[in-house]
């Protein structure tokens, strides 16, 4: 087993700002869905954003931080298992970037939240951290040639050190959501309109009027409340 890397000198946290509030209950039986038109989206959909607080935690551990990342097409079936075996090596390590992720995942909620509302992010707390988790991660995005083949092929974007570093897997959500953050579709991010839903999404809807994460659960749930009201 390759030597676990620990940041350099000083392990960095991310979201080392506002602690994220701790989830009123957890169930790592859920399936990960991914509707938010994005992998950062995706993060903060792991979890149901209540009146009462975060509910119903799918992002139970390292182990299934892997999972939700290889679904997400963050990284390949293959890496997630040799970041599960590391992290059975390095247990205390993996413990920490677990909770880095929930971290990660209360910034960006914060940050999408002010997006969907039309509030202006500079200066904020939380783009500070992220711009922060960013440089960190962005440090360690190189360009590498690919295997000796028959015919030239492009260079392509790779993560240094990737396989002997546990947070590596936070690495290429924190820049797809830099990128969607910096794009033009930073404007069509929203919150679904479901009663104690709070995930997002970005509406690509062809006018612009998607209200639901989904319509087959918060879209026929405030369906079926509406024809109760009428009954």
């Amino acid at each position: 087993m390759p030597r676990v890397h620990l940041s350099g000198a000083k392990y960095r946290c991310y979201g080392s700002g506002m602690s994220a509030p701790l989830p009123l209950s957890a169930n790592g039986q859920l399936p990960f869905k991914y509707v938010g038109g994005d992998a950062s989206l995706d993060l903060v959909n792991t979890v149901d954003w209540t009146t009462r607080g975060p509910a119903e935690d799918r992002l139970t551990d390292y182990e299934r931080l892997t999972r939700w990342a290889e679904g997400a097409g963050m990284i390949l079936a293959r890496q997630g298992s040799q970041q599960r075996a590391l992290a059975m090596e390095h247990p205390r390590l993996a413990e920490r970037v677990h909770r880095d992720a929930l971290e990660l995942r209360w910034q960006l909620r914060r940050l999408f939240t002010a997006a969907d509302r039309g509030e202006r992010l500079e200066g904020s707390e939380a783009l500070e951290e992220l711009n922060r988790s960013l440089r960190t991660a962005l440090a360690q995005l190189e360009l590498v040639a690919p295997p000796r083949t028959s015919t030239p092929v492009p260079l392509r974007w790779s993560w240094r050190d990737a396989p002997v570093r546990l947070e590596s897997i936070l690495w290429p959500v924190l820049r797809s959501a830099a990128a969607l953050l910096a794009s033009d579709e930073a404007s069509q991010i929203r919150e679904c309109a479901g009663e104690d839903c709070g995930w997002m999404y970005v509406d690509r809807s062809r006018n612009g009027l998607r209200r639901w994460c989904q319509m087959e659960t918060c879209g026929n749930r405030e369906k079926a409340k509406r024809r109760a009201g009428r009954g």
